[in-house]
Protein backbone atom coordinates (compact mmCIF):
# COMPACT_ATOMS: atom_id res chain seq x y z
CA UNK A 1 0.00 0.00 0.00
CA UNK A 2 1.52 3.24 -0.80
CA UNK A 3 1.83 6.15 1.19
CA UNK A 4 -1.25 8.05 0.60
CA UNK A 5 -3.35 5.60 -0.04
CA UNK A 6 -2.46 4.09 3.59
CA UNK A 7 -3.13 7.86 4.26
CA UNK A 8 -6.31 8.21 2.57
CA UNK A 9 -7.47 5.17 4.44
CA UNK A 10 -6.49 6.44 7.59
CA UNK A 11 -7.85 9.53 7.16
CA UNK A 12 -11.61 7.20 6.05
CA UNK A 13 -11.00 5.93 9.76
CA UNK A 14 -10.69 9.12 11.27
CA UNK A 15 -13.69 10.68 9.90
CA UNK A 16 -16.04 7.32 10.79
CA UNK A 17 -14.68 7.36 14.50
CA UNK A 18 -15.27 11.53 14.53
CA UNK A 19 -19.15 10.51 13.23
CA UNK A 20 -19.63 8.12 15.72
CA UNK A 21 -18.63 10.74 18.68
CA UNK A 22 -21.99 11.42 20.74
CA UNK A 23 -21.68 14.66 22.59
CA UNK A 24 -25.42 14.98 23.92
CA UNK A 25 -24.95 16.70 27.10
CA UNK A 26 -24.99 20.59 27.44
CA UNK A 27 -21.84 20.07 29.29
CA UNK A 28 -19.82 23.15 29.77
CA UNK A 29 -17.89 22.84 26.82
CA UNK A 30 -19.92 20.62 24.44
CA UNK A 31 -21.13 23.38 22.06
CA UNK A 32 -17.76 24.21 20.58
CA UNK A 33 -16.51 19.99 20.43
CA UNK A 34 -19.87 19.56 18.74
CA UNK A 35 -18.60 22.48 16.18
CA UNK A 36 -15.52 21.19 16.13
CA UNK A 37 -16.43 17.74 15.02
CA UNK A 38 -18.55 19.00 12.82
CA UNK A 39 -16.28 21.30 10.82
CA UNK A 40 -13.36 18.22 10.94
CA UNK A 41 -15.89 15.39 9.18
CA UNK A 42 -17.06 18.35 6.69
CA UNK A 43 -13.51 19.41 6.15
CA UNK A 44 -12.55 15.76 5.81
CA UNK A 45 -15.26 14.86 3.44
CA UNK A 46 -15.19 17.76 1.09
CA UNK A 47 -11.66 18.69 0.87
CA UNK A 48 -8.57 16.52 2.89
CA UNK A 49 -9.59 13.16 1.76
CA UNK A 50 -11.07 14.30 -2.05
CA UNK A 51 -7.71 16.77 -2.69
CA UNK A 52 -5.52 13.51 -1.14
CA UNK A 53 -6.67 11.16 -4.24
CA UNK A 54 -6.76 14.10 -6.81
CA UNK A 55 -3.44 15.88 -6.02
CA UNK A 56 -3.07 16.72 -9.88
CA UNK A 57 -6.51 18.58 -9.46
CA UNK A 58 -6.50 22.65 -10.13
CA UNK A 59 -5.97 24.80 -7.62
CA UNK A 60 -8.80 26.16 -5.70
CA UNK A 61 -9.06 29.77 -4.26
CA UNK A 62 -11.97 30.32 -1.89
CA UNK A 63 -12.59 33.85 -2.25
CA UNK A 64 -14.20 35.13 0.86
CA UNK A 65 -14.62 37.93 3.47
CA UNK A 66 -17.42 39.88 5.10
CA UNK A 67 -20.37 41.33 4.14
CA UNK A 68 -19.76 44.53 1.70
CA UNK A 69 -15.91 43.40 1.23
CA UNK A 70 -16.21 43.36 -2.79
CA UNK A 71 -15.65 39.86 -3.34
CA UNK A 72 -17.91 38.99 -6.27
CA UNK A 73 -16.96 42.20 -8.28
CA UNK A 74 -13.09 41.21 -7.48
CA UNK A 75 -13.77 38.39 -8.71
CA UNK A 76 -15.68 39.23 -11.97
CA UNK A 77 -12.93 41.32 -12.48
CA UNK A 78 -10.31 38.98 -12.56
CA UNK A 79 -11.61 36.91 -14.65
CA UNK A 80 -12.57 39.91 -17.31
CA UNK A 81 -16.11 39.51 -17.40
CA UNK A 82 -19.45 39.07 -14.88
CA UNK A 83 -19.93 35.36 -13.52
CA UNK A 84 -21.12 36.08 -10.57
CA UNK A 85 -23.82 38.67 -9.24
CA UNK A 86 -22.90 41.13 -6.61
CA UNK A 87 -25.58 41.38 -4.16
CA UNK A 88 -27.59 44.57 -3.76
CA UNK A 89 -29.79 43.28 -0.62
CA UNK A 90 -28.27 41.98 2.69
CA UNK A 91 -28.08 39.14 2.94
CA UNK A 92 -27.45 37.63 0.17
CA UNK A 93 -28.67 34.16 -0.68
CA UNK A 94 -27.26 32.26 -4.06
CA UNK A 95 -25.55 29.41 -4.58
CA UNK A 96 -21.35 30.31 -4.36
CA UNK A 97 -19.57 30.06 -8.29
CA UNK A 98 -16.40 28.51 -9.02
CA UNK A 99 -15.06 29.73 -12.25
CA UNK A 100 -12.42 27.10 -13.95
CA UNK A 101 -10.81 26.86 -17.25
CA UNK A 102 -13.16 24.43 -19.20
CA UNK A 103 -10.47 21.91 -19.65
CA UNK A 104 -10.22 21.35 -15.96
CA UNK A 105 -14.04 20.58 -15.80
CA UNK A 106 -13.48 17.06 -15.02
CA UNK A 107 -11.84 17.68 -11.65
CA UNK A 108 -15.10 19.24 -10.23
CA UNK A 109 -17.93 16.87 -10.41
CA UNK A 110 -20.15 15.67 -7.54
CA UNK A 111 -18.16 12.90 -6.56
CA UNK A 112 -15.24 14.99 -6.23
CA UNK A 113 -14.52 18.54 -3.97
CA UNK A 114 -17.51 19.72 -2.05
CA UNK A 115 -19.34 16.65 -2.58
CA UNK A 116 -22.75 17.18 -0.90
CA UNK A 117 -23.47 20.69 -2.97
CA UNK A 118 -25.60 19.88 -6.37
CA UNK A 119 -23.63 20.90 -9.21
CA UNK A 120 -25.66 23.10 -11.40
CA UNK A 121 -24.47 25.61 -14.78
CA UNK A 122 -26.64 28.72 -14.14
CA UNK A 123 -27.55 31.15 -11.38
CA UNK A 124 -29.65 30.40 -8.35
CA UNK A 125 -30.38 30.89 -5.25
CA UNK A 126 -30.34 27.47 -3.76
CA UNK A 127 -27.14 27.42 -1.17
CA UNK A 128 -26.94 23.68 -1.23
CA UNK A 129 -25.45 23.85 -4.87
CA UNK A 130 -22.58 24.84 -6.51
CA UNK A 131 -22.87 26.99 -9.65
CA UNK A 132 -20.09 25.69 -12.22
CA UNK A 133 -18.89 28.56 -15.03
CA UNK A 134 -16.18 27.46 -17.43
CA UNK A 135 -14.54 30.05 -18.78
CA UNK A 136 -11.77 30.67 -20.92
CA UNK A 137 -10.02 33.60 -19.10
CA UNK A 138 -8.91 31.34 -16.16
CA UNK A 139 -6.01 29.80 -16.87
CA UNK A 140 -5.62 25.71 -16.28
CA UNK A 141 -4.86 24.46 -13.34
CA UNK A 142 -6.55 27.74 -11.23
CA UNK A 143 -10.16 27.62 -10.25
CA UNK A 144 -11.69 30.27 -8.17
CA UNK A 145 -15.03 29.94 -5.87
CA UNK A 146 -16.88 32.85 -5.15
CA UNK A 147 -17.85 32.07 -1.28
CA UNK A 148 -20.88 33.51 0.79
CA UNK A 149 -20.29 36.59 3.45
CA UNK A 150 -18.44 34.80 6.46
CA UNK A 151 -20.53 37.25 8.87
CA UNK A 152 -23.86 37.34 7.16
CA UNK A 153 -27.03 37.63 8.73
CA UNK A 154 -28.58 34.46 7.42
CA UNK A 155 -27.08 31.66 9.52
CA UNK A 156 -26.94 29.24 6.45
CA UNK A 157 -24.62 31.63 4.77
CA UNK A 158 -22.26 31.79 7.06
CA UNK A 159 -22.27 28.11 7.84
CA UNK A 160 -21.66 27.54 3.87
CA UNK A 161 -18.90 30.07 4.07
CA UNK A 162 -16.94 28.56 6.88
CA UNK A 163 -17.61 25.15 4.60
CA UNK A 164 -16.28 26.49 1.55
CA UNK A 165 -13.14 28.49 2.87
CA UNK A 166 -12.51 24.80 5.02
CA UNK A 167 -12.38 23.52 1.69
CA UNK A 168 -9.56 25.84 -0.02
CA UNK A 169 -6.25 25.44 -0.80
CA UNK A 170 -5.46 29.12 -0.89
CA UNK A 171 -7.72 31.54 0.75
CA UNK A 172 -8.00 34.74 -1.14
CA UNK A 173 -9.65 36.84 1.56
CA UNK A 174 -10.86 39.94 0.92
CA UNK A 175 -11.56 43.01 3.70
CA UNK A 176 -11.93 46.72 3.26
CA UNK A 177 -10.37 49.62 4.46
CA UNK A 178 -13.60 49.89 6.63
CA UNK A 179 -13.58 46.61 7.79
CA UNK A 180 -10.23 45.01 8.16
CA UNK A 181 -10.00 44.94 11.97
CA UNK A 182 -13.58 43.41 12.56
CA UNK A 183 -13.30 40.60 14.65
CA UNK A 184 -15.34 38.22 12.59
CA UNK A 185 -12.46 37.75 9.68
CA UNK A 186 -9.66 37.91 11.99
CA UNK A 187 -11.38 34.84 13.82
CA UNK A 188 -11.56 33.09 10.58
CA UNK A 189 -7.75 34.47 9.56
CA UNK A 190 -6.87 32.48 13.34
CA UNK A 191 -7.77 29.30 12.07
CA UNK A 192 -6.34 29.18 9.21
CA UNK A 193 -2.84 30.60 10.85
CA UNK A 194 -3.58 27.35 13.31
CA UNK A 195 -3.61 24.78 10.45
CA UNK A 196 -1.21 27.08 8.09
CA UNK A 197 -3.46 27.37 5.30
CA UNK A 198 -2.10 29.44 2.41
CA UNK A 199 -3.41 32.53 2.48
CA UNK A 200 -3.58 35.91 0.35
CA UNK A 201 -5.16 38.91 1.48
CA UNK A 202 -6.50 41.56 -0.63
CA UNK A 203 -7.38 44.74 0.98
CA UNK A 204 -10.40 46.07 -1.12
CA UNK A 205 -11.79 49.35 -1.24
CA UNK A 206 -9.26 51.76 -0.24
CA UNK A 207 -8.57 55.19 -0.52
CA UNK A 208 -5.85 55.95 -2.70
CA UNK A 209 -4.66 58.42 -0.29
CA UNK A 210 -5.03 55.69 2.69
CA UNK A 211 -3.28 52.36 0.80
CA UNK A 212 0.09 53.04 2.09
CA UNK A 213 -1.09 53.75 5.66
CA UNK A 214 -4.17 50.97 6.30
CA UNK A 215 -1.58 48.47 4.34
CA UNK A 216 0.85 48.79 6.87
CA UNK A 217 -1.15 49.06 10.20
CA UNK A 218 -2.77 45.35 8.29
CA UNK A 219 0.61 43.85 7.61
CA UNK A 220 1.85 44.25 11.29
CA UNK A 221 -1.42 42.40 12.37
CA UNK A 222 -1.06 39.50 9.97
CA UNK A 223 2.54 39.57 11.35
CA UNK A 224 1.16 39.41 15.12
CA UNK A 225 -1.28 37.11 13.93
CA UNK A 226 1.32 34.02 12.57
CA UNK A 227 0.04 35.36 8.53
CA UNK A 228 3.69 37.68 8.26
CA UNK A 229 4.16 35.18 5.02
CA UNK A 230 0.89 35.58 3.16
CA UNK A 231 0.74 38.10 0.62
CA UNK A 232 -0.97 40.95 0.90
CA UNK A 233 -2.62 42.66 -2.25
CA UNK A 234 -4.59 46.96 -2.18
CA UNK A 235 -7.38 47.57 -4.48
CA UNK A 236 -7.80 51.04 -4.83
CA UNK A 237 -11.38 52.31 -4.25
CA UNK A 238 -12.69 53.28 -8.07
CA UNK A 239 -15.23 53.19 -10.79
CA UNK A 240 -17.16 49.97 -11.38
CA UNK A 241 -17.87 49.50 -15.42
CA UNK A 242 -21.31 48.60 -16.23
CA UNK A 243 -20.48 45.13 -16.54
CA UNK A 244 -19.62 45.33 -12.75
CA UNK A 245 -16.19 45.29 -13.30
CA UNK A 246 -12.83 47.41 -11.49
CA UNK A 247 -10.40 48.54 -14.24
CA UNK A 248 -8.07 45.85 -15.14
CA UNK A 249 -4.95 48.07 -13.28
CA UNK A 250 -6.53 47.54 -9.95
CA UNK A 251 -6.59 43.82 -10.02
CA UNK A 252 -3.41 42.67 -12.37
CA UNK A 253 -0.80 42.72 -9.63
CA UNK A 254 -3.30 39.87 -8.19
CA UNK A 255 -4.43 38.27 -11.51
CA UNK A 256 -0.67 37.63 -12.44
CA UNK A 257 0.04 36.39 -9.03
CA UNK A 258 -2.48 33.74 -9.87
CA UNK A 259 -1.76 33.52 -13.18
CA UNK A 260 2.02 32.53 -12.10
CA UNK A 261 0.48 30.13 -9.65
CA UNK A 262 -1.20 28.03 -11.76
CA UNK A 263 1.60 27.97 -14.26
CA UNK A 264 4.03 26.59 -12.19
CA UNK A 265 3.10 23.37 -10.97
CA UNK A 266 5.79 23.40 -8.19
CA UNK A 267 4.41 26.19 -7.20
CA UNK A 268 1.00 25.42 -7.47
CA UNK A 269 1.85 21.85 -5.31
CA UNK A 270 3.75 23.47 -2.93
CA UNK A 271 0.27 25.99 -1.84
CA UNK A 272 -2.01 22.40 -2.20
CA UNK A 273 0.75 20.60 0.14
CA UNK A 274 0.93 23.31 2.40
CA UNK A 275 -2.26 23.65 3.08
CA UNK A 276 -3.48 19.85 2.74
CA UNK A 277 -0.63 18.92 5.28
CA UNK A 278 -1.36 21.86 8.26
CA UNK A 279 -5.20 20.79 7.95
CA UNK A 280 -4.33 16.86 8.18
CA UNK A 281 -1.73 17.81 11.17
CA UNK A 282 -4.61 20.10 13.21
CA UNK A 283 -6.77 16.91 12.83
CA UNK A 284 -5.05 15.32 15.45
CA UNK A 285 -4.92 17.61 18.26
CA UNK A 286 -8.39 18.72 17.76
CA UNK A 287 -9.38 14.93 17.63
CA UNK A 288 -7.85 14.52 21.07
CA UNK A 289 -10.13 17.43 22.31
CA UNK A 290 -12.92 16.24 20.97
CA UNK A 291 -12.28 12.60 22.46
CA UNK A 292 -11.56 14.00 26.05
CA UNK A 293 -15.10 15.95 25.46
CA UNK A 294 -16.37 13.01 24.50
CA UNK A 295 -15.04 11.10 27.76
CA UNK A 296 -16.89 13.89 29.88
CA UNK A 297 -19.96 12.65 28.15
CA UNK A 298 -19.78 9.38 28.87
CA UNK A 299 -18.93 10.20 32.87
CA UNK A 300 -21.73 12.56 33.40
CA UNK A 301 -23.66 9.52 31.96
CA UNK A 302 -22.62 7.08 34.14
CA UNK A 303 -22.74 9.55 36.96
CA UNK A 304 -26.41 10.13 36.11
CA UNK A 305 -26.92 6.53 35.58
CA UNK A 306 -25.52 5.23 39.14
CA UNK A 307 -27.85 8.54 40.57
CA UNK A 308 -31.01 6.60 39.33
CA UNK A 309 -29.67 3.52 39.89
CA UNK A 310 -29.00 4.02 43.52
CA UNK A 311 -32.21 5.87 44.10
CA UNK A 312 -34.50 2.80 42.71
CA UNK A 313 -32.20 0.08 44.24
CA UNK A 314 -32.50 1.91 47.22
CA UNK A 315 -36.65 1.55 46.81
CA UNK A 316 -36.32 -1.87 45.88
CA UNK A 317 -34.16 -3.22 49.11
CA UNK A 318 -36.66 -0.78 51.49
CA UNK A 319 -40.09 -2.80 49.96
CA UNK A 320 -38.18 -5.90 49.81
CA UNK A 321 -37.44 -5.61 53.89
CA UNK A 322 -40.81 -4.00 53.94
CA UNK A 323 -42.61 -6.67 52.65
CA UNK A 324 -41.05 -9.15 54.87
CA UNK A 325 -39.78 -8.13 58.01
CA UNK A 326 -43.61 -8.19 59.50
CA UNK A 327 -44.32 -4.30 58.59
CA UNK A 328 -47.78 -5.04 56.82
CA UNK A 329 -48.98 -7.39 59.33
CA UNK A 330 -50.64 -4.71 61.08
CA UNK A 331 -53.67 -2.28 60.45
CA UNK A 332 -56.48 -3.31 58.38
CA UNK A 333 -54.07 -6.55 57.42
CA UNK A 334 -54.22 -7.74 61.04
CA UNK A 335 -57.62 -6.75 61.70
CA UNK A 336 -59.12 -9.18 58.68
CA UNK A 337 -56.48 -11.74 59.72
CA UNK A 338 -57.76 -11.77 62.76
CA UNK A 339 -61.02 -11.68 62.13
CA UNK A 340 -60.36 -14.60 59.83
CA UNK A 341 -58.36 -17.13 62.22
CA UNK A 342 -59.81 -15.59 65.61
CA UNK A 343 -56.94 -15.09 67.19
CA UNK A 344 -58.25 -13.56 70.27
CA UNK A 345 -57.64 -16.73 72.35
CA UNK A 346 -54.63 -17.99 70.43
CA UNK A 347 -52.57 -15.30 70.82
CA UNK A 348 -52.75 -14.30 74.25
CA UNK A 349 -51.65 -17.94 74.99
CA UNK A 350 -49.45 -18.33 71.71
CA UNK A 351 -46.18 -18.18 74.01
CA UNK A 352 -47.22 -20.56 76.44
CA UNK A 353 -49.18 -23.29 74.76
CA UNK A 354 -47.21 -23.49 71.17
CA UNK A 355 -46.68 -27.19 71.59
CA UNK A 356 -51.16 -27.69 71.24
CA UNK A 357 -51.73 -25.04 68.50
CA UNK A 358 -51.52 -27.61 65.57
CA UNK A 359 -54.43 -29.02 67.09
CA UNK A 360 -56.44 -26.15 68.45
CA UNK A 361 -55.81 -23.98 65.41
CA UNK A 362 -58.62 -26.20 62.87
CA UNK A 363 -61.43 -25.77 65.42
CA UNK A 364 -60.32 -21.71 65.59
CA UNK A 365 -60.76 -21.06 62.24
CA UNK A 366 -64.27 -20.14 61.30
CA UNK A 367 -63.10 -20.93 57.42
CA UNK A 368 -65.85 -18.29 55.68
CA UNK A 369 -64.79 -17.93 52.31
CA UNK A 370 -65.52 -14.04 52.38
CA UNK A 371 -63.50 -13.55 55.22
CA UNK A 372 -60.33 -14.56 53.24
CA UNK A 373 -61.46 -12.69 50.80
CA UNK A 374 -61.45 -9.71 52.87
CA UNK A 375 -57.79 -10.33 53.84
CA UNK A 376 -56.63 -10.73 50.19
CA UNK A 377 -58.53 -7.68 49.88
CA UNK A 378 -56.32 -6.18 52.44
CA UNK A 379 -53.26 -7.52 51.72
CA UNK A 380 -53.38 -5.93 48.56
CA UNK A 381 -54.25 -2.82 49.46
CA UNK A 382 -51.33 -2.68 52.30
CA UNK A 383 -48.83 -3.94 49.14
CA UNK A 384 -49.64 -1.54 46.78
CA UNK A 385 -49.39 1.55 48.60
CA UNK A 386 -45.92 0.34 50.32
CA UNK A 387 -44.92 0.29 46.99
CA UNK A 388 -46.23 3.34 45.89
CA UNK A 389 -44.74 5.50 48.62
CA UNK A 390 -41.38 3.79 47.61
CA UNK A 391 -42.13 4.18 44.25
CA UNK A 392 -42.89 8.21 44.67
CA UNK A 393 -39.72 8.24 47.05
CA UNK A 394 -37.64 6.99 44.51
CA UNK A 395 -38.78 8.95 41.70
CA UNK A 396 -37.71 12.42 44.05
CA UNK A 397 -34.75 11.20 45.10
CA UNK A 398 -33.46 10.11 41.54
CA UNK A 399 -34.65 13.82 39.99
CA UNK A 400 -33.49 15.76 43.18
CA UNK A 401 -29.61 13.92 42.35
CA UNK A 402 -29.80 14.99 38.49
CA UNK A 403 -31.21 18.85 39.15
CA UNK A 404 -28.16 18.83 40.75
CA UNK A 405 -26.27 18.64 37.54
CA UNK A 406 -26.06 20.43 34.30
CA UNK A 407 -26.51 17.32 32.29
CA UNK A 408 -29.49 16.30 34.54
CA UNK A 409 -31.50 19.23 34.64
CA UNK A 410 -31.06 19.59 30.75
CA UNK A 411 -32.21 15.84 30.01
CA UNK A 412 -35.26 16.55 32.92
CA UNK A 413 -36.09 19.03 30.67
CA UNK A 414 -36.38 17.27 27.52
CA UNK A 415 -37.66 14.04 29.44
CA UNK A 416 -41.66 14.86 28.49
CA UNK A 417 -42.91 13.70 31.63
CA UNK A 418 -42.65 14.91 35.46
CA UNK A 419 -39.42 11.93 36.34
CA UNK A 420 -40.07 13.58 40.04
CA UNK A 421 -43.19 11.65 40.33
CA UNK A 422 -44.18 7.66 39.49
CA UNK A 423 -45.73 7.04 36.35
CA UNK A 424 -49.36 8.28 36.07
CA UNK A 425 -50.05 4.67 35.43
CA UNK A 426 -47.47 2.76 37.98
CA UNK A 427 -50.62 2.85 40.75
CA UNK A 428 -52.48 0.45 37.84
CA UNK A 429 -49.51 -1.80 37.68
CA UNK A 430 -49.03 -2.10 40.89
CA UNK A 431 -52.22 -3.17 41.40
CA UNK A 432 -52.18 -5.73 38.51
CA UNK A 433 -48.52 -7.10 39.62
CA UNK A 434 -49.87 -7.76 43.17
CA UNK A 435 -53.29 -9.41 41.90
CA UNK A 436 -50.79 -10.98 39.62
CA UNK A 437 -48.74 -12.39 42.54
CA UNK A 438 -51.54 -13.33 44.68
CA UNK A 439 -52.85 -15.34 41.70
CA UNK A 440 -49.20 -17.24 41.81
CA UNK A 441 -49.85 -17.94 45.59
CA UNK A 442 -53.58 -19.18 44.94
CA UNK A 443 -51.93 -21.42 42.37
CA UNK A 444 -49.01 -23.07 44.49
CA UNK A 445 -51.07 -23.59 47.36
CA UNK A 446 -53.62 -25.59 44.53
CA UNK A 447 -51.16 -27.49 43.17
CA UNK A 448 -49.13 -28.53 46.34
CA UNK A 449 -52.75 -29.59 48.07
CA UNK A 450 -53.73 -31.20 44.73
CA UNK A 451 -53.58 -34.94 46.43
CA UNK A 452 -55.10 -33.31 49.63
CA UNK A 453 -58.70 -31.88 48.45
CA UNK A 454 -60.43 -34.60 50.56
CA UNK A 455 -59.44 -34.09 54.03
CA UNK A 456 -60.72 -32.32 56.75
CA UNK A 457 -58.30 -29.71 57.41
CA UNK A 458 -58.05 -29.02 53.62
CA UNK A 459 -61.52 -28.28 53.61
CA UNK A 460 -61.89 -26.79 56.55
CA UNK A 461 -59.66 -23.96 55.86
CA UNK A 462 -60.11 -24.00 51.63
CA UNK A 463 -57.72 -22.77 49.60
CA UNK A 464 -58.37 -18.99 49.94
CA UNK A 465 -57.43 -19.54 53.04
CA UNK A 466 -54.19 -21.58 53.31
CA UNK A 467 -53.37 -19.07 50.18
CA UNK A 468 -54.23 -15.93 52.56
CA UNK A 469 -52.19 -17.96 55.26
CA UNK A 470 -49.25 -18.14 53.00
CA UNK A 471 -49.19 -14.44 52.37
CA UNK A 472 -49.23 -13.69 56.28
CA UNK A 473 -45.98 -16.36 56.37
CA UNK A 474 -44.37 -14.46 53.57
CA UNK A 475 -44.55 -10.82 55.62
CA UNK A 476 -42.68 -12.01 58.98
CA UNK A 477 -39.81 -13.77 57.26
CA UNK A 478 -37.51 -12.01 58.61
CA UNK A 479 -39.59 -10.84 61.68
CA UNK A 480 -37.17 -7.47 61.74
CA UNK A 481 -40.17 -5.75 63.61
CA UNK A 482 -39.68 -4.25 67.39
CA UNK A 483 -41.52 -3.73 70.37
CA UNK A 484 -44.85 -4.91 70.86
CA UNK A 485 -45.05 -5.41 67.14
CA UNK A 486 -42.94 -8.43 67.64
CA UNK A 487 -45.88 -10.33 69.36
CA UNK A 488 -48.54 -9.66 66.96
CA UNK A 489 -46.76 -9.76 63.66
CA UNK A 490 -44.86 -12.50 64.92
CA UNK A 491 -47.98 -14.34 66.41
CA UNK A 492 -49.87 -14.09 62.93
CA UNK A 493 -46.70 -15.29 61.59
CA UNK A 494 -46.29 -18.42 63.90
CA UNK A 495 -50.22 -18.88 63.43
CA UNK A 496 -50.32 -19.05 59.53
CA UNK A 497 -47.48 -21.39 59.51
CA UNK A 498 -48.58 -24.01 62.43
CA UNK A 499 -52.08 -23.76 59.91
CA UNK A 500 -50.29 -24.58 56.77
CA UNK A 501 -48.14 -27.05 58.57
CA UNK A 502 -51.50 -28.69 59.75
CA UNK A 503 -52.22 -29.44 56.19
CA UNK A 504 -49.02 -29.48 54.23
CA UNK A 505 -46.38 -30.92 56.73
CA UNK A 506 -42.95 -28.26 57.61
CA UNK A 507 -41.05 -29.38 54.61
CA UNK A 508 -43.58 -28.21 52.49
CA UNK A 509 -44.62 -24.78 54.00
CA UNK A 510 -40.97 -23.99 53.54
CA UNK A 511 -40.54 -24.87 50.46
CA UNK A 512 -43.98 -22.40 49.29
CA UNK A 513 -42.83 -19.85 51.58
CA UNK A 514 -39.61 -19.39 50.19
CA UNK A 515 -41.16 -19.59 46.22
CA UNK A 516 -44.14 -17.43 46.97
CA UNK A 517 -41.29 -14.97 48.90
CA UNK A 518 -39.05 -15.10 45.62
CA UNK A 519 -42.01 -14.79 43.39
CA UNK A 520 -43.27 -11.34 45.29
CA UNK A 521 -39.42 -10.18 44.99
CA UNK A 522 -39.38 -10.61 41.37
CA UNK A 523 -42.93 -8.79 40.59
CA UNK A 524 -41.38 -5.79 42.73
CA UNK A 525 -38.18 -5.43 41.26
CA UNK A 526 -39.86 -5.67 37.78
CA UNK A 527 -42.17 -3.16 38.94
CA UNK A 528 -39.95 -0.79 40.28
CA UNK A 529 -37.05 -1.71 37.01
CA UNK A 530 -40.35 -0.37 34.87
CA UNK A 531 -40.27 3.24 36.57
CA UNK A 532 -35.87 3.19 37.03
CA UNK A 533 -36.33 3.08 32.72
CA UNK A 534 -37.98 5.85 32.42
CA UNK A 535 -34.33 7.71 33.53
CA UNK A 536 -32.10 4.68 32.03
CA UNK A 537 -33.65 4.73 28.82
CA UNK A 538 -33.19 8.43 28.52
CA UNK A 539 -29.42 7.74 29.11
CA UNK A 540 -30.15 5.22 26.83
CA UNK A 541 -30.92 7.22 24.16
CA UNK A 542 -28.02 9.72 23.93
CA UNK A 543 -26.25 6.18 22.53
CA UNK A 544 -22.96 6.84 24.15
CA UNK A 545 -19.90 4.83 24.04
CA UNK A 546 -17.19 4.36 25.92
CA UNK A 547 -14.99 2.71 23.27
CA UNK A 548 -15.69 6.01 21.19
CA UNK A 549 -13.07 8.20 22.32
CA UNK A 550 -10.40 5.45 22.31
CA UNK A 551 -11.52 5.02 18.43
CA UNK A 552 -11.06 8.73 17.90
CA UNK A 553 -7.43 8.62 19.45
CA UNK A 554 -6.55 5.48 17.92
CA UNK A 555 -7.34 6.78 14.56
CA UNK A 556 -5.50 10.35 14.75
CA UNK A 557 -2.34 8.81 16.40
CA UNK A 558 -2.42 6.39 13.31
CA UNK A 559 -2.58 10.05 11.22
CA UNK A 560 -0.17 10.87 12.88
CA UNK A 561 2.19 8.47 12.79
CA UNK A 562 2.09 8.49 8.66
CA UNK A 563 2.67 12.01 8.61
CA UNK A 564 5.21 12.20 9.96
CA UNK A 565 6.86 8.98 8.61
CA UNK A 566 6.02 10.82 5.29
CA UNK A 567 8.07 14.02 6.79
CA UNK A 568 10.68 12.16 8.48
CA UNK A 569 11.57 8.32 6.43
CA UNK A 570 13.36 6.24 8.73
CA UNK A 571 12.88 7.68 12.12
CA UNK A 572 10.32 6.25 14.61
CA UNK A 573 7.07 8.63 15.33
CA UNK A 574 7.19 10.57 18.59
CA UNK A 575 4.62 9.19 21.21
CA UNK A 576 0.97 10.83 21.13
CA UNK A 577 -0.94 12.52 23.69
CA UNK A 578 -2.25 9.40 25.88
CA UNK A 579 0.34 7.06 24.35
CA UNK A 580 2.12 5.19 26.15
CA UNK A 581 6.23 5.85 24.63
CA UNK A 582 9.18 3.01 25.99
CA UNK A 583 10.12 4.42 28.86
CA UNK A 584 6.53 3.45 30.14
CA UNK A 585 5.90 7.66 30.80
CA UNK A 586 2.58 8.65 29.46
CA UNK A 587 3.22 11.11 26.95
CA UNK A 588 1.41 14.55 28.11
Amino acid sequence: MSDNTAMVTSLVRLRGALQGARLPLDLPGAAEQRASRDEMVDQLEDYVIPRLMTLDAPLLAVVGGSTGAGKSTLVNSLVGTRVTIPGVLRPTTRSPVLVHHPDDAKWFGQDRLLPELERVDRQTNDPEALQLVASTAMSPGLAILDAPDIDSVEERNRVLAAQLLAAADLWLFVTSAARYADQVPWEFLRKAAERSAAVAIVLDRTPADAVATISTHLARMLASRGLKDSPLFSVEEGEVSDMGLLPSSSVIEIRQWLQALAEDQDARQAVVQQTLDGAIRTMGRRTHTVADAETEQIDAVRRLRDDANAAYDRAVTAVSEASADGTLLRGEVLARWQEFVGTGELLRTLETKVGWIRDRVVNAVKGKPQQAERVTVAVESGLETLILEHAEAAAERAEASWRGTVAGQGLLADAGEDLGRASRDFRRRAERAVRDWQGDVLEMVRQEGADKRSTARFLAFGVNGLSVALMVVVFAHTAGVSGAEVGIAGGSAVLGQKLLEAVFGDQAVRTLAERARQRLETQLGDLLDGERRRYTDLLDSLEVEPESPERMRSAARKVDDLRYAATHPGEPAPSQPGQVSDDGDLAP
